[in-house]
């Protein structure tokens, strides 16, 4: 299984993130975001990390050109679309950065608002279910309804985010079986300040449930 760990912002805790086991490691490119790092930063944070882990750019209403050129600039692997992005748009900037996996991240209020993931599956790589919050994009330590989700079924690779902690991983885990999970805020003790504790603390979790 797949673990993200978003909103990396010091070289260091990456580093030692992709250490004890994350396969990708998410950078917040929104502005408005107290996570968000700039090229920069996410150069200098990817130089520290192994070649096979996953690195990917968080983006929210942003241009096709700025996503381009970030990608491009840091050697990102991957781009997640975090705002109201169109499917059309989503294609598009397939085509933009061909070899790179797009991901488009839906946040799930309703039954209804997961039908809308049905829309995307031909033009992008990966789903990525969040919590609807009213004025947050992500990040917002809220948790998905797992009702919703235990009733969906798909063959679509997605990532289960959302509120997720060392603490509630594997009461997910034994009622979903997505393809990866995201977590942020649950390992951190500020915004952008990682937990190392609570980063083992949750590979210590996935070890013991058996799955990583």
């Amino acid at each position: 299984m797949r673990v993200k760990i978003c909103g990396i912002t010091k070289p260091a805790q990456g580093k030692a993130i992709a250490a004890l086991g994350a396969t990708a490691l998410g950078f917040i490119c929104v502005a408005q975001s107290p996570r968000y790092v700039s090229l920069t930063q996410i150069r200098a944070i990817v130089k520290e990390l192994p070649p096979k882990i996953d690195k990917i750019g968080v983006f929210a209403h942003a241009s096709q050109e700025e996503i381009v050129e970030i990608a491009s600039a840091t050697g990102l692997t991957g781009v997640q679309l975090h705002g109201d992005e169109s499917p059309e748009f989503c294609n598009s900037l397939r085509q933009l950065l061909p070899g790179r996996e797009i991901i488009k991240a839906m946040r799930i209020k309703t039954q209804e608002s997961l039908s809308l993931t049905l829309n995307y599956i031909n033009c992008i790589d990966t789903l990525l279910l969040d919590a609807y919050h009213p004025q947050l994009l992500g990040g917002s330590g809220r948790t998905l309804n797992w009702d919703i989700l235990a009733k969906w079924q798909t063959t679509f690779p997605w990532f289960l985010a959302g509120g997720l902690t060392p603490e509630n991983i594997k009461v997910a885990l034994s009622q979903l079986q997505p393809d990866g999970i995201d977590l942020s805020s649950g390992l951190e003790r500020s915004p952008g300040d990682k937990d190392l504790k609570r980063v083992t603390l949750l590979f210590n979790q996935l070890s013991s449930n058996h799955q990583l």
